[in-house]
């Protein structure tokens, strides 16, 4: 089963993870003693993790080896990786990894016997081996690391745009009757007769004339109304839409697991501040 470098597998590995990455961290024994760092991971086809690359400055010797993922123990938050044992001799007697080197079957069943206990008798065969035979050094040991999630409820505002309403401008024609006033002149033709102040005086006969037919012209004029109708802007109506903002406050009762820790007998429990969650 080919095995391939988790950055070749998964390029966007640190974010499949949150963030985290296991190569980054230092690799520490149980009883507290830096062994080495973390310098790769190797992962099968499917992406589950079988060997971390550790560069190892172990009592001065130096070099990379494989170990095992299911020998280890990685803490995110301190920001290490705790091995179950890994002596000195175990360093020593391991094959040393190279980044050009090809993982095959006889490479890992050199790996494995240094891991493997002394009194293990079990013969492999390379047809038919597959992890689950060394199930101690690929799996999470449940007894010792055990995995399980607090949940939290949490509030998500989101907006809708939903249609609250229409308005419609328009327009309709209103009747009434409007009164004007105007005054008018007409002209009238008064005839007065009068007595002449030299009434009874007898007239020279030389300035008397008499004549038949019209005598005067007087045009008489008067003024008729005019009145009709013009249409005038009365106002401009503008119809333009404005937003107005406020903002919803809602209140809801939110539920959070919270761990409850309970030992029997006189164990020492490291607790840390941050749920783990199993990288593997």
């Amino acid at each position: 089963m080919p095995l391939y470098k988790i950055a070749d597998f998964d390029p966007n590995y640190r974010d499949t993870f949150g963030g985290d990455d296991v190569k980054a961290l230092d690799l520490y024994t149980q009883g507290g003693t830096r062994v080495g760092s973390v310098d790769d991971v190797l992962v099968d086809p499917e992406g589950r993790f079988r060997y971390l690359v550790i560069d190892t400055d172990y009592d001065s010797s130096n070099k990379k080896i494989l170990l095992p993922i299911g020998l280890a123990h990685i803490d995110y938050n301190a920001k290490r990786v705790f091995v179950d044992g890994l002596s000195k001799e175990q360093v020593q007697s391991l094959p040393e990894y190279r980044a050009n080197l090809t993982v095959d079957y006889d490479y890992e069943e050199q790996v494995r016997k240094a891991y493997r206990p002394l009194s293990s008798t079990t013969n492999h065969n390379r047809d038919t081996y597959n992890y689950q035979q060394d199930s101690a050094l690929y799996n999470l040991n449940n007894q010792n690391q055990e995995t399980f999630r607090l949940y939290e409820e949490r509030l998500i505002a989101n907006k809708n745009r939903i249609k609250a309403g229409e308005v419609a401008v328009g327009k309709h024609i209103e009747t009434e009757t409007a009164r004007v006033s105007i005054p008018i002149e007409k002209e009238r033709v008064v005839i007065e007769r009068i007595n002449p102040t030299d009434a009874g005086t007898a007239v020279n006969p030389n300035d008397l004339q008499f004549q038949e037919g019209e005598v005067a012209r007087i045009e008489i004029y008067e003024e008729t109304p005019d009145i009709h109708k013009e249409a005038f802007v009365r106002e401009e109506v503008r119809v333009r839409k404005v937003v107005d903002r406020d903002t919803v406050e809602a209140q809801e009762t939110i539920r959070r697991e919270e761990l409850d820790i309970r030992t029997e007998g006189d164990l020492l429990t490291n607790n840390s501040e941050r749920n783990l969650s199993d990288r593997t």
